[in-house]
C-alpha cells in the first residue's frame, strides 16, 4: 500500500511577518503551528505542491529565509512562534528539517531577520535577530556553517516592544547594522562593535508604532532604509559614509542643508563615520502600513549588483503600492496600486517581491494570498492564481454524492469548495474553486443534500440551505471538465446566476439574470424598500481555471434557499440521507430535552419528526447508504440506532442503543461511520478505542436488540477523534481511516472473518504530523468513486488544513 499527498489547503496566519519569498523561488509562510512551503507557477516554472513542516508547539508568527552570499539560492530559513522559540530549518533531500531550536525568550516571538557576513575568504558567520513580547531583542551567532547558534546579546527595551527588526552589512566596514522599529514611534539603530551591538542612533519622524523595516544597498556606497508605520506613512532614510554624505547633503542652494544625523563604527582599529538623512516621506495609504520591502537586487554574471529603485508597501487599507522615483526630479511617487475595492474584508498584513521582481504577493487579514504578475508587453499588473485555505479550525467535510468536489467548513466563518482543475495537457491539480458561504458565525457542520445543494450550521440556532447558481455550475464544468449541461439547462431561466451578501446581513441573496430585478429608468438596480444599505452585487464571470481571491470572495457565493428553526442551542451536527429526502440535525445540549435529533423534509423543509435517545450533545450522525438506518453518537458515551419506517406514523424507530451497562466506550464518542455494504458501523472515542458494531447472534443486552460489538476494541495511543470506512473492500478486508487527537492518521484493515490463525486488526500505514495534521483531526471522509485501485481520503483538522491523499493498493 502506498499513500501520497494529492492536495493541501492552508491559509496564512494573520500576523505581519508571516510570509517570505526566497531567491530559490520558494514561498514560506506560517499556517497554525506549522511552516508551509510551496512554489507558485510563474514565469513558466513548475508549480510545487504545498508541504508543511512541524516543530513549534504554538502559532508561527514570523518566517524568514537566511540569505546566502552572491545571490545564491537559500537552503535555510528561520521561524518564530508564540511558543517563545526560534527554529532554524535546513534543506535535506528536498525536505526541510529543524537543525536548531533557539530558546531564551520569555514571550511570543513576533519578528525575525538574518544576515550572512563574509569577513574574509576563509571566515564567515550568520547572525539572527529575534524580537519578542518580553520586550527584548536577542542576537544569535553561528560562527561556522556546521556549528550551532549561540545567544551573544540581549537588547532590552524596558516597557516597550520592538515590532520590526532588520539587518544589513554596512559598506566599507562590512559590519552588521541592526534597526529596530518600536512602539515609541522611533527606529533605534545598533551597530556591531567588537562583537556586541551598540546603540548608535534613534530616528524620529513617525507618529505611531513602526510596523515594518527593510534595508537595501544602493548602486553607490550607501544604504537605504525604508520604514512604515501605523501613521499610514512610509519614510525612506539614506545612510552614507561621512565623506560621500557631506557632498550629497548640500542642495543646489548652498545656504540650505538637509538635517542629518551621524554615527560611528569602530572597525580595524579605526572609527568610521556614517551620516543619515531622510530621503523621502511617502503618503498614499489610508490605514496602517504593515509590510514593506525593497525589490530584490539583480546580480549579473560578473557578480555586479544593481539595486532597482522600487519599493513595495502593503496596508490594511486593502491595497499594495509600488513606489518609484521620477526619472527627472528623483521624487518618489506612486507607480502602481493593486488590491481590492469595496467588499467586507480587511486588508494586507504584508507583501513580497518574487526573486526577479516581476511578481508581487500579498497576504491578508482573511488568511488569503493575492498575486499579481507584470505583463511586460502591456506594462500592467494582472491577478494570478495562487493558493488559498482556511485560516481557522476546519470543523467538517463533505464530498458531493458524485465525488466531483469536496466542501469544507471552518470556524473562520466560511464554507469552501475544492475541486480538480483538469488542464488542457491533461494534468490535474486541486484548488479552491468556490466559497459558497461567508458567514458571521463560526461554522460547525455541513451536509450535502444532493450534488449541488447543501445545508450548513454555525454557532447559531439556525440551519441554512444553499443551492448552486448557474454561473458557478458553468465555471465548475469548464474547470473540472464535468458535463453538467443537463443540470444547467434545467436551471436556466428559473435559477439564480449568483448571490451577494447585503451590508450588515448574514443571508446570501440570490441574483438573477439581467432584467429579473427592478430597475430605475437609468438602468441601475432598484433596491428593496427595506434595504437601508447598498449591496456589493455579484458580477458574472467566465473562467476555465480556478478563480482568483477577488472572484472567490464576491462571485462564487451560493444563494441561500431556506432557514430552518427549531433548536434551542447552537447546531452541532448535520446528516442527510443519500436519497436527499431527509435532513437530520442536532444541537449542543447539557440536558436530555435538548439532545434530540430533528428531522426535516428535504423537499418542503418542514420538520417531520424528532428522535430522543441521548442526554448530552450528539457529536455526529450518519445514514446508511440505503437510507434505512440513522446512527448517532454522543458526549454521553453512547450510540443510538434508528430504523426508517416510512409506512408508520413515526418515520424512525429506535432499534438499538447502548447505556451505562452495555456501553464499551468510557469517554466521549467523537465519530461514527458505516461500512460501504451497511453491515457494520464503527465508533471512535476519547478513550483511545475504535470498535466495530453490527448484527450478532449473541443477545448481549435487551437494549442492543440484535446488535453488538463485532470486534475487539482497537487500542490506540491517543484519543480517536475521527473515523471512516473506505468505499470498497481492500483485499477482502475493510479499510478504516482513523484520526487522532495528536493529528496523526492511521490506516487499519479489519478482518470480519478473523480466527485464531488470522489477525483481526492490521496497521497498514501511519501518516505523521508533517504528512497529516499537527493538531486534532476533526473529520475524515473517503471519496465515493467508481471501483479502482486508487482511493482518495480527505481530512480536516484544528490546524486549519484540508488535505486529500491518494491511496494505491
Amino acid at each position: 500500500m502506498s499513500v501520497s499527498p494529492c492536495y493541501t489547503s492552508a491559509g496564512c496566519n494573520r500576523t505581519p511577518c508571516c510570509m517570505d519569498w526566497g531567491r530559490n523561488g520558494l514561498i514560506i509562510y506560517g499556517s497554525c503551528n506549522a511552516v508551509a512551503l510551496f512554489q507558485p507557477q510563474i514565469n513558466k516554472t513548475k508549480e510545487q505542491a504545498l508541504t508543511t513542516f512541524v516543530q513549534h508547539k504554538d502559532r508561527v508568527n514570523c518566517v524568514k529565509w537566511i540569505p546566502q552570499p552572491h545571490s545564491s539560492k537559500e537552503t535555510e530559513f528561520i521561524s518564530g512562534s508564540t511558543d517563545k522559540t526560534v527554529t532554524v530549518w535546513k534543506a535535506e533531500n528536498d525536505h526541510y528539517n529543524p537543525t536548531a531550536v533557539l530558546v531564551g525568550h520569555k514571550g511570543a516571538v513576533s519578528c525575525v531577520d538574518a544576515l550572512y557576513l563574509q569577513d574574509n575568504e576563509s571566515s564567515s558567520r550568520t547572525v539572527v535577530v529575534s524580537s519578542a513580547a518580553d520586550s527584548t531583542v536577542k542576537v544569535w551567532l553561528r560562527k561556522k556553517q556546521n556549528e550551532s547558534f549561540e545567544c551573544i546579546q540581549t537588547l532590552a527595551f524596558g516597557n516597550g516592544f520592538a515590532l520590526a527588526v532588520a539587518l544589513i552589512s554596512l559598506p566599507v566596514t562590512n559590519t552588521a547594522l541592526l534597526a529596530c522599529g518600536c512602539d515609541d514611534h522611533r527606529i533605534h539603530l545598533f551597530a556591531e562593535n567588537q562583537g556586541d551591538f551598540v546603540k548608535v542612533q534613534s530616528l524620529l519622524g513617525h507618529e505611531d508604532w513602526v510596523r515594518a523595516l527593510s534595508f537595501a544597498c544602493d548602486d553607490g556606497n550607501g544604504v537605504l532604509l525604508a520604514s512604515s508605520s501605523q501613521d499610514s506613512s512610509i519614510r525612506i532614510w539614506k545612510i552614507l559614509p561621512s565623506r560621500k554624505g557631506a557632498e550629497e547633503m548640500r542642495t543646489e542652494a548652498e545656504d540650505i542643508t538637509l538635517q542629518e544625523k551621524s554615527f560611528s563604527v569602530y572597525h580595524q582599529e579605526a572609527n568610521h563615520e556614517y551620516n543619515i538623512i531622510l530621503e523621502s516621506v511617502l503618503y498614499g495609504h489610508d490605514n496602517w502600513v504593515y509590510g514593506i520591502q525593497w525589490q530584490p537586487a539583480v546580480y549579473s554574471a560578473g557578480k555586479d549588483v544593481h539595486q532597482p529603485m522600487c519599493l513595495l508597501s502593503a496596508s490594511i487599507d486593502k491595497t499594495m503600492i509600488l513606489w518609484k522615483p521620477e526619472v527627472e526630479s528623483g521624487v518618489w511617487i506612486e507607480d502602481v496600486r493593486v488590491g481590492d475595492v469595496g467588499g467586507n474584508t480587511l486588508g494586507f498584513f504584508g507583501g513580497k517581491f518574487s526573486p526577479d521582481g516581476s511578481t508581487i504577493l500579498g497576504h491578508g487579514y482573511q488568511g488569503d494570498f493575492q498575486m499579481w504578475e507584470l505583463d511586460k508587453a502591456s506594462g500592467t499588473w494582472t491577478p494570478q492564481l495562487t493558493i488559498s485555505g482556511h485560516f481557522d479550525a476546519v470543523q467538517d467535510l463533505a464530498w458531493d454524492p458524485e465525488g466531483h468536489f469536496l466542501v469544507s467548513t471552518s470556524t473562520d466563518q466560511t464554507t469552501r469548495l475544492h475541486a480538480p482543475w483538469v488542464r488542457d495537457e491533461g494534468s490535474i491539480t486541486w484548488h479552491e474553486v468556490g466559497r459558497p458561504q461567508i458567514h458571521g458565525y463560526d461554522m460547525q457542520a455541513i451536509a450535502m443534500i444532493d450534488s449541488y445543494s447543501f445545508a450548513s450550521a454555525g454557532d447559531e440556532k439556525v440551519i441554512r440551505t444553499f443551492e448552486a447558481p448557474v454561473n458557478f455550475l458553468e465555471n465548475l464544468g469548464r474547470i473540472s471538465q464535468i458535463d453538467i449541461s443537463e443540470k444547467v439547462a434545467k436551471r436556466q431561466g428559473c435559477a439564480p446566476q449568483g448571490a451577494s451578501v447585503p451590508a450588515l446581513g448574514l443571508s446570501n441573496k440570490a441574483i438573477y439574470q439581467e432584467g429579473s430585478q427592478k430597475l430605475y429608468e437609468d438602468g441601475s438596480v432598484q433596491p428593496h424598500p427595506n434595504e437601508q444599505y447598498s449591496e456589493a452585487y455579484f458580477q458574472p464571470f467566465c473562467t476555465s481555471k480556478p478563480p482568483t481571491e477577488v472572484n472567490l470572495l464576491q462571485n462564487t457565493l451560493w444563494p441561500e434557499t431556506q432557514k430552518l428553526y427549531g433548536h434551542g442551542y447552537e447546531v452541532f451536527s448535520l446528516a442527510c440521507n443519500p436519497q436527499a429526502t431527509i435532513l437530520a440535525s442536532a444541537c449542543k445540549a447539557s440536558k436530555a430535552e435538548h439532545a434530540v435529533i430533528l428531522l426535516w423534509d428535504a423537499t418542503t423543509w418542514r420538520q417531520i419528526g424528532s428522535l430522543s435517545s441521548h442526554s448530552l450533545t450528539i457529536t455526529q450522525m450518519s445514514f446508511t447508504h440505503n437510507g434505512e438506518f440513522l446512527l448517532s453518537v454522543s458526549r454521553d458515551r453512547t450510540w443510538s440506532l434508528f430504523q426508517h419506517t416510512p409506512d408508520k406514523a413515526e418515520m424512525f424507530i429506535p432499534v438499538a442503543y447502548t447505556d451505562k451497562k452495555s456501553a464499551i466506550h468510557s469517554r466521549i464518542i467523537w465519530s461514527c461511520a458505516w461500512s460501504h455494504d451497511d453491515k457494520y458501523f464503527a465508533t471512535s472515542s476519547r478513550d483511545k478505542k475504535v470498535i466495530i458494531w453490527g448484527t450478532t447472534t449473541k443477545k448481549e443486552a435487551p437494549n442492543l436488540g440484535t446488535y453488538g460489538a463485532c470486534s475487539k476494541p482497537l487500542e490506540l495511543t491517543d484519543s480517536a477523534t475521527a473515523v471512516d470506512f473506505a468505499p470498497e473492500l481492500v483485499k477482502d478486508k475493510y479499510l478504516l481511516a482513523i484520526g487522532l487527537d495528536n493529528g496523526r492518521i492511521l490506516l487499519f484493515s479489519w478482518n470480519s472473518y478473523s480466527d485464531a490463525s488470522t489477525t483481526e486488526w492490521n496497521n497498514l500505514y501511519e501518516l505523521n504530523n508533517n504528512f497529516a495534521h499537527h493538531l486534532t483531526v476533526k473529520c475524515l471522509k473517503f471519496r465515493r468513486q467508481k471501483r479502482s485501485n486508487n482511493v482518495q481520503l480527505a481530512s480536516g483538522g484544528t490546524d486549519h488544513l484540508v488535505r486529500i491523499y491518494n491511496m494505491e493498493f
